[in-house]
């Protein structure tokens, strides 16, 4: 008999572990929960999640809540009668009435090596932090952030210009077969699962577009990581001023370059069509594709041939 699912997920990097449980022989999933419509782009056209438009075409029931924290959700989900509850990103807490109505618990794909980065943005974190390896842990989940016991754990490598984006097909990549092999034993007599060390954790936040802000007064080696962390969401830019009007510019592609300046930090130079900005400790980094508010992506050298005055911006000051 195959085992019932209750999968809990919402964006795209959610569907590939959906897939395949769909398409496993083992598991059958009997109901999604994700999360409920929400407004995306300009015009803010009212938009499923990844996971949900998935189900519909897969034709299994997709339950959306504001919340998971009332009686009727439980009661609700306690009538699917499922043995085991899979997440991967949901995006909201799980309360402990509905971590305990499946009798195999709940199982979590968590993109890093725990307990190193608990939390929301994992391998964000990671990239930010100049880590030369993460992973894929899964765990059973309990009332803390990421707390739980760990089934399986299997690292992979952070390439040197790593980005948020190119991290994501190497996460499913490893993560899918490490995760159907966890779930396999976990719903059947194979259960361990390995406390975590608590003393050794460490945390991501839940990213906001605000953090997407570059902060001047870091070196060149951190502001890329940064642009590379937050890419393809929610990006990075800067406000730069000219005439008394700002203009958010947003950050596509940097490079932090061998060798240092004399200049002021917040300087920028050009040199030979590049342009770059002295950092705090004196490193450069090259602005390699920018996207002033309203305009398509270019070169900062396209920028400055209409906007001169860019030369002469400090932007330790000018913050």
């Amino acid at each position: 008999m195959k085992t019932r699912v209750v999968y809990f997920g919402s964006p795209e990097l959610s569907v590939p572990f959906l897939s395949a449980l769909v398409q496993s022989t083992d598991f059958d999933v009997v109901a999604v929960v994700t999360q409920p419509e929400k407004p995306v782009g300009r015009k803010a056209i009212m938009t499923k999640s990844a996971v949900h438009e998935f189900a519909l075409k897969h034709n299994i029931p997709a339950l959306t809540y504001k919340s998971l924290r009332t009686e009727e959700v439980a009661a609700e989900l306690s009538k699917l009668n499922a043995d085991v509850f899979v997440v991967v990103v949901y995006g909201k807490i799980i309360p402990k009435a509905v971590l305990d109505l499946p009798k195999f618990g709940c199982i979590n794909v968590h993109p890093s090596l725990l307990p190193k980065y608990r939390g929301p943005s994992p391998f964000q974190e990671a990239i930010r932090m100049g880590e030369k390896v993460t992973g894929v842990s899964i765990m059973l989940l309990d009332e803390g952030m990421d707390t739980g016991p760990v089934l399986a754990v299997r690292e992979f490598p952070i390439d040197e210009r790593e980005t948020g984006e190119t991290i994501q097909p190497k996460i499913i990549a490893i993560g899918v077969p490490l995760f159907l092999e966890a779930l396999r034993k976990w719903t059947t007599e194979e259960r361990v699962a390995i406390p975590q060390d608590n003393a050794l954790a460490t945390y991501s936040k839940m990213l906001a577009k605000e953090d997407g802000k570059i902060d001047w007064s870091k070196s060149a080696v951190e502001i890329d990581r940064h642009v590379r962390a937050m890419k393809p969401w929610p990006g990075t830019y800067f406000v730069w001023g000219e005439d008394g009007n700002n203009v958010r510019i947003v950050v596509h592609e940097v490079q932090h370059l061998d060798g240092m300046s004399d200049r002021a930090p917040g300087s920028v130079l050009e040199e030979n069509g590049h342009i770059s900005v002295v950092c705090v400790d004196h490193s450069l980094l090259e602005l390699i594709t920018i996207q002033p508010e309203g305009k398509q992506k270019m070169s900062p050298n396209e920028y400055v041939r209409g906007h001169k005055t860019f030369l002469e911006t400090n932007f330790l000051r000018n913050e």
